[in-house]
């Protein structure tokens, strides 16, 4: 394994999609690279054995032998090589099991090319340095986590990687995000993956609880510490100890109660009301907000030593208008939630989704779930029609197409919108999506290049 000073290298790819394998074959060649190419998850196994590459690019799904049995070859049997996932079918579970199986990096189906080629670079620079990112391999079952964090869109992807990597270790993490985004669902699934995970979980809404009881909430007190206060009780930290604490909305904390939270990340020591005496617990910090902490602390109303002591590792998490994409698969899994819950079947009327995705999403996630399970609960007719959303939702629909500011699309616009439309209906699936269009693969992949220029 030596790339040289230009940054080639040698890439094996691995595809079981002939036209998408040549495509990416013909791209790398063309940059200089020393490429072979597999058809088959069984085809790379055995080139494993006669071979060395400084990169694989490997498909997840494919039959018999899939990327996951590639990746774990390829890490036994020669560790310095670097892997690289490419799939149309990401979702948490195959994220965090594909880089548990030691992938560095991850990327959607479909793709712009300049995409492969920065991660390619990325690679090589990262194979000549024989760095080797052991925090991504941790034992994590990932089934823990299925049903919960829904999203196949590479701004969740990315979410999904941070996971992966920040899961196996103890450090402080600030998830950012407004308000429904799933704030909570991340934190829960840290933990459900790091070594803490049979231990306590325990979570307050900094927000919604009152500051003169969010000390004792967080910190526990002494009877007879003050009026009411007739036996003592353990607070959040004491209860958690060796497990999590989650502070959802932190940046509704005052300056004094933030103080007391820096003594506890900086010690892990804190003062139950009414003790004269400190308490000292071995607790992971994850810690939410929709508030923007870098003005906050430039305004003096959040206290900057602790917002530098949370942020060790941050996860901004997207609203639901910027991954518009995901919004299919999180209205199938609520749909089914709740259909289940409520002993219902329902058909769907195709007008549903297109409204959805045409609404601007001001509550989120959080704001689907509420209206899918009103709408199931509601329905009598067997169908889940227009009529069954909210009323502000169902205005969507209304809307002209006009996503560009000041005129509408050209037909060409059109047409390149819809191309890419069918391309994500399908996951990524090029062979379907060329069949629905009518058109042959090696078509649709020039088409999806040049909507894409580099």
């Amino acid at each position: 394994m030596n790339p040289s000073a230009h940054e080639s290298g040698r890439i094996l790819i691995v595809d079981d999609d002939s036209a998408s394998l040549e495509a990416l074959g013909e791209a790398m060649t063309r940059d200089g690279h020393e490429v072979s190419l597999a058809g088959s998850g069984a085809e790379a196994v055995r080139l494993a054995h006669e071979q060395e590459f400084d990169v694989v690019i490997t498909d997840l799904r494919m039959p018999d032998v899939d990327g996951l049995q590639v990746l774990r070859t390829y890490k036994a049997m020669r560790p310095e090589t670097v892997l690289i996932v490419m799939t149309g079918f990401a979702s948490m579970d195959t994220v965090v099991e594909a880089i548990s199986a030691g992938a560095y990096d991850y990327i959607s189906k479909p793709f712009r090319l300049e995409q492969m080629r920065l991660k390619v670079r990325q690679s090589l620079r990262h194979a000549r340095l024989l760095y080797e990112n052991r925090d991504l391999r941790r034992e994590a079952q990932s089934r823990d986590l299925q049903g919960e964090i829904i999203g196949s869109s590479p701004a969740m992807v990315e979410v999904f990687k941070t996971i992966a990597k920040v899961a196996p270790n103890d450090a402080t993490v600030l998830i950012q995000g407004e308000s429904g985004t799933g704030k909570e669902l991340v934190a829960r699934s840290i933990h459900r993956l790091g070594s803490r995970r049979d231990k306590p979980f325990l979570a307050v809404n900094c927000a919604s609880v009152a500051e003169t009881l969010l000390e004792s909430e967080l910190f526990g007190y002494l009877k007879g510490s003050f009026t009411g206060a007739a036996a003592p009780k353990r607070g959040i930290f004491e209860a958690a100890h060796r497990g999590t604490v989650f502070l959802d909305e932190i940046g509704d904390t005052t300056q004094a109660m933030q103080s007391k939270l820096l003594r506890v990340l900086e010690s892990g020591e804190f003062m139950p009301v009414g003790s004269t005496s400190a308490l000292h617990v071995d607790v992971r910090i994850i810690a939410a907000t929709h508030w923007d902490l870098t003005e906050l602390a430039a305004q003096h109303k959040f206290r900057e030593d602790l917002y530098y002591r949370l942020k060790v590792v941050t996860i901004a998490l997207p609203p639901l208008r910027d991954r518009i994409s995901d919004l299919p698969l999180l209205f199938d899994f609520f749909l089914k939630k709740y259909s289940a819950k409520q002993n219902k079947t329902l058909a769907v009327h195709p007008d549903v989704l297109a409204c959805l995705e045409g609404y601007d999403w001001p509550g989120n996630v959080r704001q689907l779930e509420n209206a899918v399970e009103r709408a199931v609960a509601l329905n009598t007719s067997g169908v889940f029609a227009v009529e069954d959303l909210p009323e502000e939702m169902q205005v969507a629909r209304t809307k002209p197409l006009k996503p560009r500011e000041g005129g509408w699309l050209t037909l060409a616009e059109m047409e390149e919108r819809y191309i890419q439309e069918v391309v994500t209906a399908f996951n990524g699936n090029i062979t379907r999506a060329a069949e629905i269009l009518g058109i042959d693969r090696r078509t649709l992949y020039r088409r999806l290049d040049r909507s894409n220029p580099e």
